[in-house]
């Protein structure tokens, strides 16, 4: 029987629409439950590592560990890009280091910063808040996008909503998402889905109201973003560690 323990806390952050976030494990090397993609991107500390988690198309599996410590920052959906400085589509399916993406001098200030700090997680929140003031905010087009997108509407009819033809929505979505308008939607039809379902909804009923064609449509679906079957992931439901 495994001895593994997992603590998972997040609060909002003063950072618009972004979660601040922690877990840590202790005993035997945890079961490396899977990030599941949702159109989010994070900026965590992983064991002493600056980290940038790109946005993810599948399920990302940590590397298992007998103890580990996690701090983030999970920045809404089209906000991230502005604040690292680099189009979400380049860091897509990727964890990449901070210092690869940053000069080495700024992102050695902040592992410093990261070390002697008791609340890494403020820390990270501050400097986020630091880099706002010198950087053009979000584009408000994208967060129309995500919310039209999350209400379950078609990639032609956001478009039409936001006033933009279809290949430059695609264009802005590749900067801001990492991903087209079509992959954004099915990756937030997937959190809607464990939303319901986690909630008490059967699938069936999942399904219709989540916006999926029928039940074995939501089982694909699931199964091709999440990489195992709605059941498994809902028992025990995953934790993001990016």
């Amino acid at each position: 029987m495994s001895s593994e323990t997992v603590e998972y806390a997040e609060r909002p952050s003063r950072v618009a629409g972004a979660v601040l976030w922690t877990r840590t494990s202790g005993g035997e090397a945890d079961g490396a439950r899977p990030v599941l993609p949702d159109g989010c991107m994070d900026l965590l500390w992983a064991d002493g590592t600056l980290l940038v988690a790109g946005p993810d198309t599948r399920a990302h599996r940590p590397e298992a560990k007998a103890s580990a410590r996690y701090v983030g920052i999970r920045f809404y959906p089209g906000t991230a890009p502005a604040f690292l400085g680099v189009p979400a589509h380049e860091l897509r399916d990727r964890r990449v280091d901070l210092a690869d993406l940053w000069p080495s001098a700024a992102a050695r200030r902040l592992t410093e910063r990261m070390d002697a700090a008791r609340d890494p997680a403020a820390v990270l929140e501050s400097v986020a808040l630091e880099r706002a003031v010198g950087t053009e905010p979000p584009d408000p087009l994208l967060a129309h996008v995500v919310k039209a997108l999350d209400a379950g509407r078609s990639v032609a009819a956001t478009a039409e909503e936001v006033g933009v033809n279809a290949r430059l929505l695609h264009r802005r979505s590749l900067a801001a998402f990492g991903y087209g308008p079509k992959t954004l939607a099915r990756v937030l039809r997937l959190q809607r889905a464990l939303a319901l379902a986690g909630g008490g909804l059967t699938y069936a009923e999942t399904a219709a109201v989540a916006g999926f064609a029928d039940q074995a449509h939501l089982a694909r679906d699931v199964k091709e973003l999440a990489g195992m079957p709605l059941g498994e992931l809902l028992s025990p439901r995953p934790v993001r560690t990016a």
